[in-house]
């Protein structure tokens, strides 16, 4: 969706070089988080309080990511909607 409405609304270089590095930084958060569930997996197969604490952790990190994406979108492209909605 980024994607998209960054080609839209014609956003500049260095716009899209914020949104391709949000992209990156929230797909690998997101594939280490999945790598370290499948270690505590691995690691500790029933259940266990500290395991569960890594997994809560790995996890923040991903929102953590997330929310460095949303904020970095909305400072680039709030600004270009609400002149789109104005010019209307």
């Amino acid at each position: 969706m980024a994607v998209a409405l960054g080609y839209a609304l014609q956003i500049s270089i260095s716009e899209w070089q914020w949104i391709i590095l949000c992209i990156a930084i929230v797909l690998m958060a997101e594939l280490l988080n999945t790598a370290l569930e499948f270690l505590v997996d691995l690691v500790s197969p029933d259940y266990n309080k500290i395991a569960g604490h890594v997994k809560d952790i790995s996890a923040g990190a991903v929102v953590i990511a997330a929310l460095f994406a949303l904020i970095t979108g909305a400072i680039i492209f709030l600004p270009k909607l609400l002149l789109l909605i104005h010019a209307a």
